[in-house]
């Protein structure tokens, strides 16, 4: 008998072409058949008149590696926000930040500061490689499937800690089998985040060689590129070089322009990245639908300031001499892809008001969350710098940011349709819930988003399109088998939903709303979610190169 039959769905499935009316039946784990199945018994039937399905979303871009191996019960509350919005499957190690692999106990603990912004509670590190890390997850229980990629900072702490420069030969020997062997253990590819330490002092010999590595398994290199102001159009260049030199498929994450002056290059990037598919590089980006990203508040500072780790910024803030420097920097220095050079300045790209507060540890401080840096400058009686550099002595560097002027002003979406109707785009969230401060909106409503906003009411996508970009795209761009399409044998990770209620309702300032118009979504073939009330037995899977 199977499992589940739904009946009449207007089925979308995913390669982009129009739906079409028919019955699906699910059967251990898998889609078993499509077409006129009523003479077919199923344990449930689910009637699906005016209601369309699709395949389960897939999130290519993450930061879930330290919510997945909490207890069950806390990961999938802090996941319900992903299911909700259609998310089927995710994507971590992004950005170059993750937990594995860890060559030594020094790593773990300069990566357990790292993390930190991205640790909701503590979390027992019993693993040192890739491999070990997905099979504690696997055991663990997973609300949704996850897959990985390796990413660059643990592999570079590893070998050389936060230290600055070329790495020895030796060194990029230990960062060449740190890679390997993250591909051996099932690593989708090689992530980095050039505007991050230890990423941002990586030199383009280490991250070619490193790609290189990572193009004898067939992998992607994906990287949160060398600064999208100042430094965009180099950055990019530097992207697509390594594509060009190694073979290797090249990941833009999260495509974007940070400041208003920065905006006119969006063309010129998305121009350069379409010349380099004409040229024979493999290049795809993903995006996420609003003017505003968030990250950690420790990114403002120069990278000389964050040699050594966040301990060591929150000494240097506390010598005087030390902190006019960096006073001085920030006000004046531009952003440079050069060697020892600031990827990005995000201040100069965007001004005091533009950053906003979205998490500070201590109860004390909480009133400063969702102001901006130039509020807090106020309420403090201090100019911004020196606000927001006691505010991190304080919370001893544990504060998160949203900045503003992301690829266009707040809420607009006409520079964002760029992206958004681009042939090579995907979307992405790029936000999560860690249960603490305001996350940002997107952890709740980015697919919403885009189905609301962009396809029923600015008609920038048709929905099968979106659909698409959602779906079998990422599936191809990560090499994700029998995800992302309806087809019989393709695994039942599947979205029902009303594509005229479908809506997103998370704001800057109520972030925690739910999305509506999903009535069922399921993983794996056993329903994850539906009429708003979660099933909370770990459903999803590791999945592996």
């Amino acid at each position: 008998m199977l499992d589940f039959l739904i009946t009449n769905a207007s089925i979308l499935d995913g390669t982009g072409q129009p739906a079409y009316v028919a019955d699906l039946a699910i059967h251990h784990h898998r889609i078993a058949a499509l077409g006129d199945l009523a003479t077919l018994n199923a344990r449930q039937v689910i009637k699906a008149e005016s209601l369309t399905l699709m395949p389960g979303i897939i999130d290519p871009h993450s930061h879930a590696d330290l919510i997945l191996p909490l207890a069950p019960a806390r990961q999938s509350d802090l996941l319900r926000c992903k299911l909700a919005q259609g998310i089927t499957t995710t994507i971590i190690g992004n950005c170059g930040l993750g937990c594995a692999p860890l060559g030594n106990a020094e790593a773990t603990n300069i990566l357990r500061a790292v993390n930190a912004w991205m640790t909701p509670e503590v979390v027992d590190w019993k693993w040192r490689t890739v491999g070990e890390y997905l099979d504690q997850l696997a055991n663990n229980g997973l609300s949704l499937n996850i897959a990985t990629l390796a990413p660059h900072g643990p592999i570079r702490i590893s070998a050389m800690g936060l230290a600055k420069g070329k790495p020895s030969r030796s060194q990029l020997r230990m960062m060449h089998k740190l890679t390997e062997q993250a591909m051996k253990d099932g690593a989708l590819g090689l992530s980095t985040g050039l505007i991050y330490p230890p990423g941002m002092y990586s030199e383009f010999d280490e991250l070619q060689s490193l790609a290189e590595v990572v193009k004898d398994y067939d992998g992607i290199y994906t990287s949160h590129i060398r600064g999208s102001s100042e430094t965009l159009i180099p950055a990019v260049k530097e992207l697509l070089n390594i594509g060009r030199t190694t073979g290797v498929r090249v990941h833009h994450s999260h495509n974007e322009a940070v400041g208003r002056a920065h905006w006119p290059k969006i063309d010129r990037v998305l121009r350069m990245e379409e010349e380099a598919i004409k040229s024979g590089v493999r290049v795809s980006f993903d995006m996420f639908p609003y003017t505003a990203a968030a990250t950690m508040m420790i990114a403002i500072y120069p990278p000389w300031a964050l040699e050594g780790g966040v301990d060591a910024l929150l000494e240097r803030l506390q010598d005087k001499p030390t902190r006019e420097r960096l006073r001085r920097d920030i006000a004046r220095r531009k952003s440079s892809c050069a060697p020892n050079g600031w990827p990005h300045n995000l201040v100069r790209a965007t001004g005091w008001d533009a950053i906003r507060i979205g998490y500070v540890a201590s109860r004390k401080n909480k009133r400063y969350e969702n102001r901006s840096l130039l509020e807090l400058g106020k309420l403090t009686g201090k100019e911004p710098f020196d606000a927001i550099s006691d505010l991190l002595i304080a919370e001893r560097g544990q504060v998160s940011m949203l900045i503003f002027e992301v690829t266009g002003e707040q809420d607009a979406r006409e520079l964002l349709s760029k992206y958004a109707q681009h042939p090579l785009s995907a979307f992405c969230t790029d936000a999560e819930d860690y249960g603490r401060g305001l996350p940002h909106p997107a952890a709740y409503g980015a697919f919403a988003k885009i189905l609301a906003r962009f396809v029923r009411a600015d008609k920038t996508l048709t929905l099968a399109e979106a659909v698409r970009k959602m779906t079998s795209y990422p599936a191809q761009i990560f090499g994700l088998q029998d995800r992302g399409v309806i087809r019989p044998g393709a695994f039942a990770d599947l979205v029902l939903f009303d594509p005229k209620q479908i809506k997103d309702r998370a704001t800057y300032a109520q972030p925690r709303r739910f999305a509506t118009g999903i009535k069922a979504v399921f993983v794996n073939g056993s329903i994850a979610f539906a009429d708003g009330e979660w099933n909370n037995a770990p459903h999803g899977v590791v999945i592996k190169r």
